[in-house]
């Protein structure tokens, strides 16, 4: 490229610029990890004369993934257009949009599930093969619990669904046993690992017998291919460079991946900050990260430490807060020369309870409006979603409007996953927990009848058959006769509906069958149109439903089969409904209410920590080992570090107990662990009082014993 490495310091130009075939690239927070990614990406590019299809590139979300390839495809027309003299990018190679120059780029998942779709009879999958995002996953796990709870003799409890992902999931990720897992997770169920073992088994078995995948699977499936010399030189032969977004999130599985798709000749370039590694829950470790110069021989690193977002106040705090740290933390942040000290400093504010710490934020909040500091540039982050609650009520009364990430999401919408169940079935007639959905659309239908009516579809036992080698051509034949061939049995199923739903549950079957000549949209509108009014039927608000039902359709112009569309809104689900309808338009402002975990990636120019007391932050639960209070520290760090001009801690010092009743009971709070020793010293701290904090010190005192006594006395004669 021209002038490849201009407008950068001097670590940034040696990360950019290294010819390591294995190289990590340790960047603390604020210190342009994208910019030098980005760059990086270009410069391979243009420096080696590549195709920029033999690029690849991995991180965590799409849309992370889509910002970096489109930056990557300017610099690259700004390059070309230079050296030709031309104006126009529209003139460039890299504007058009042929396959063969275009970057490759997504999640981990999104690229297994593409090319699992490309290879899908090789490993032994029809073309329209489902994929379950974790609440279908839940949901079948929850099937299988309840098989074993009816047939055992119960002396313990069974861990509940969302338990039994977590475990299996931890452990297809981590490469760990059950045993192993329930130590950590489940410690109280430990004696009966062999029962959930077994439940993790028949959950396998089960995915198989209806032909679907879950997150886990499609990592799995990839690397088996992968295992095999033919296919490999296939799928990683196609990719020179391989470039990782956010490694302190990768898992042991995905590390596994990365080994494989770099085992011949291909170059792996990772981007990472270890201290912002908080997605244990996922499998992730930042011991990867750490690891990654012996996990790749002959590795090298570069360090970025000049932070861009922060002042120096703020990156004190940062700093002191990995100090205490017995490993990683590898980065000592620096802000930019240009970077004033005449800046506020951080504040620890002490208030007497949650009603004084909510009155505090909103004064300060408001505070810092009046100075010019919008609303939407400030952030109020807290551990756990509900720990919100109390300032919620506050905002609402102050009239401050406010948007809140880490509740529900999109696609947890009942309604939503309606129609994604209805979208699975039009490509696999054999998904037995689609049927199980669907089928409860219908009024007076619940649990019991719909699983008898799968049941007589037999979809429980019917597994598709496998396209041999020979037949592979006619897969969509083979596929069509299954289709067929498991509604060919719903009259035996319509039998077991009560009589006044058989009508609609007609309707929805004729809908899924595609029709001869109809486009998939149609067809995707066809079956919208036929669950549409068992919606707005089942659900209290089910005329506006409706409306987000039709974002799905329109989905379906960009896709070759309807299966594909619940599958890539699995894959990458839009965090809400106002992501599918653009930016919100309720105000002028609104000040964003967000979890620690939604608010990474994320920068305001004023951050307010609440809850900082210990049991909150650091969360009790996770300190039943090293790692956990390991884990928080790193959580304390990047909430800190999402601050550019001004950061507010605040510390209850009580918690009441039963704010409903007529006393005041209460347990006194301890304020976070990590705000002592070098870490208190960056603060300024301020004290926070209303005046029913302060008792009657000022006011009179009233002999109320004496004025009381004297009335009653007439009452003892």
């Amino acid at each position: 490229m021209t002038n490849p490495l201009s407008d950068l310091d001097p670590q940034q130009r040696s990360a950019i610029a290294s010819d390591a075939r294995f190289l990590r690239i340790l960047a603390g927070a604020g210190t342009g990890k994208t910019t030098t990614l980005t760059r990086r990406v270009a410069h391979t590019i243009s420096a080696h004369e590549l195709r920029p299809d033999r690029a690849l590139l991995l991180t965590f979300t799409r849309r992370a993934a889509r910002e970096m390839v489109h930056r990557v495809e300017l610099l690259l027309d700004r390059n070309e257009n230079v050296e030709r003299g031309a104006d126009d990018a529209v003139t460039s190679r890299y504007a058009r949009t042929t396959p063969r120059n275009r970057i490759a780029g997504g999640t981990f998942h999104s690229m297994a599930h593409r090319i699992l779709r490309q290879n899908a009879a090789a490993v032994g999958l029809s073309q329209g093969f489902g994929v379950l995002d974790p609440s279908d996953s839940a949901d079948l796990f929850d099937l299988i619990r309840d098989d074993h709870a009816s047939t055992a003799v119960m002396r313990r409890r069974i861990p509940r669904k969302s338990t039994l992902v977590d475990i299996y999931s931890r452990a297809v990720n981590t490469s760990e046993t059950v045993s192993e897992v329930l130590g950590s997770i489940a410690p109280w169920a430990r004696e009966d690992s062999e029962m959930i073992a077994d439940i993790c088994r028949n959950y396998v078995e089960r995915k198989g017998a209806l032909g679907v995948l879950d997150f886990d699977d499609l990592l799995l499936y990839w690397l088996q291919l992968l295992r095999d010399e033919r296919f490999r030189a296939t799928i990683a032969g196609r990719f020179d460079h391989v470039f990782v977004d956010e490694y302190q999130d990768v898992n042991s599985l995905q590390v596994r991946l990365l080994k494989a798709m770099t085992q011949d000749h291909q170059h792996l370039t990772v981007v990472g900050d270890d201290a912002q590694a908080i997605y244990s829950f996922r499998g992730a470790s930042p011991r990867h990260i750490l690891d990654f110069e012996s996990d790749f021989s002959g590795a090298q690193t570069t360090v970025l430490e000049h932070n861009y977002r922060s002042t120096q106040h703020i990156l004190n705090v940062a700093n002191a807060i990995g100090e205490p740290a017995p490993r990683g933390f590898t980065t000592k942040l620096v802000a930019q020369p240009t970077a004033s000290d005449a800046t506020t400093p951080p504040h620890i504010v002490r208030c007497a309870d949650e009603d004084g710490q909510s009155d505090a934020v909103c004064e300060r909040i408001l505070e810092l409006r009046e100075h010019g500091v919008a609303l939407k540039e400030q952030v109020v982050l807290v551990r756990a979603a509900h720990h919100s609650s109390r300032l919620e009520l506050e905002l609402s009364a102050r009239g401050i409007p406010f948007v809140k990430y880490g509740g529900l999401k999109y696609l947890d919408t009942a309604h939503v996953k309606d129609l994604l169940a209805a979208f699975r079935l039009a490509d696999n007639a054999n998904d037995e927990l689609a049927w199980f959905r669907v089928l409860q659309l219908l009024p007076g239908v619940g649990p019991a009848t719909a699983r008898r009516a799968a049941k007589a579809l037999g979809v429980a036992q019917f597994v598709p058959e496998q396209p041999s080698a020979a037949r592979r051509k006619e897969g969509s034949r083979a596929e069509k006769n299954a289709q067929f061939e498991v509604l060919q049995l719903w009259p035996a199923a319509r039998k077991q509906l009560p009589l006044a739903v058989r009508g609609p549950a007609d309707e929805v079957v004729a809908s899924l069958v595609r029709e001869p000549e109809e486009t998939l949209a149609a067809h995707g509108d066809r079956i919208r149109r036929s669950i549409a009014p068992l919606v707005e039927q089942k659900y209290d608000d089910g005329t506006s439903r409706i409306h987000d039902l039709t974002a799905l359709v329109d989905a379906t112009a960009s896709a070759s089969r309807l299966s594909e569309v619940a599958t890539d809104f699995a894959l990458d689900p839009p965090s809400s409904t106002g992501d599918l309808a653009g930016p919100p338009v309720v105000d002028e402002d609104w000040l964003v209410i967000s979890t620690i975990h939604s608010a990474k990636g994320l920068e305001f120019d004023a951050t307010h920590l609440i809850h900082a007391a210990d049991g909150n932050i650091p969360l009790d639960m996770s300190l039943k080992d090293p790692d956990g209070l390991e884990e928080e520290r790193r959580l304390f760090y990047v909430a800190a570090t999402r601050a550019r001009s001004y950061l507010a801690v605040y510390v209850p010092l009580r918690f009441h107990v039963n704010r409903h009743a007529h006393d005041d009971r209460h347990i006194w709070a301890q304020p976070s662990r990590f705000l002592s020793g070098s870490v208190a010293q960056t603060f300024d701290e301020i004290t926070h009082l209303r005046p029913q904090d302060m008792g009657v010190i000022d006011l009179p005192v009233i002999d109320a014993p004496g004025a009381v006594g004297a009335e009653l006395q007439d009452l003892w004669r």
